[in-house]
């Protein structure tokens, strides 16, 4: 199992990377990207601490851990410097905070979010079909989410996806220990709103290619 989207104490998490990285090997995880919050004010200082952190992560340690970021909240022009900067200096995984209906997100997020060079577009709200067609191009991941209010959109997002053939992800979004959930509940949650089991081998398939060529193999 493989969560690529949580966060540590570096943005708004309350645990420290190994310590979010231990809670997920006792829950059966095999591989995590820490993708803390970023915009200019301290992308720098993020991406420098989480590079920093995985490439000292034991080669052979039972949990691999992929450095990532998460854009969030930011003016729609600023997606593509900030994700190329981060993909430059080394980030693997990079994830766009979507149009969640439980925040104020600028009408448009997702697009331009779309455009820029990331790897998942978290909890996308309720989008569009024009956005669904283009992370099926891009090869964007669209998130399916275990977190409170994020998950509202889930079932309208599954149907998109299956739909028009997008790729999906299962994520659980953690910001403290209580979010941290074993890979089955995280399906159950799918499940419920008729993912199918047949859906779930798939997305764990695409995601193994992706830490595989995130790895170099």
């Amino acid at each position: 199992m493989f969560n690529l989207h949580c966060h540590s104490l570096l943005s708004d998490g309350v645990l420290l990377p190994s310590e979010l990285a231990m809670r997920y090997l006792d829950k059966g995880y095999q591989a995590i990207a820490i993708t803390d919050h970023v915009d200019y004010s301290n992308i720098k200082q993020a991406v420098n601490s989480i590079l920093e952190f995985s490439q000292k992560w034991p080669k052979n340690f039972p949990l691999k851990v992929l450095p990532g970021i998460e854009l969030t909240h930011l003016p729609l022009e600023q997606f593509k410097p900030l994700s190329q900067y981060a993909r430059k200096q080394g980030i693997k995984v990079i994830v766009a905070h979507g149009e969640t209906l439980a925040e104020p997100v600028l009408k448009g997020t997702n697009h331009a979010a779309l455009e820029a060079d990331i790897d998942i577009l978290a909890h996308p709200g309720l989008i569009s079909d024009e956005d669904v067609k283009l992370a099926k191009k891009r090869g964007v991941f669209l998130e399916i989410t275990s977190r409170k209010a994020h998950a509202d959109t889930n079932g309208y997002v599954i149907e998109r996806a299956l739909k028009l053939q997008a790729k999906l992800i299962l994520s659980t979004d953690s910001h403290s220990p209580e979010d941290i959930i074993s890979s089955k509940e995280l399906e159950g949650i799918a499940k419920r709103i008729d993912l199918k089991q047949k859906d779930i081998d798939e997305i764990y398939k695409n995601v193994l290619h992706f830490i595989r060529e995130k790895e170099g193999r």
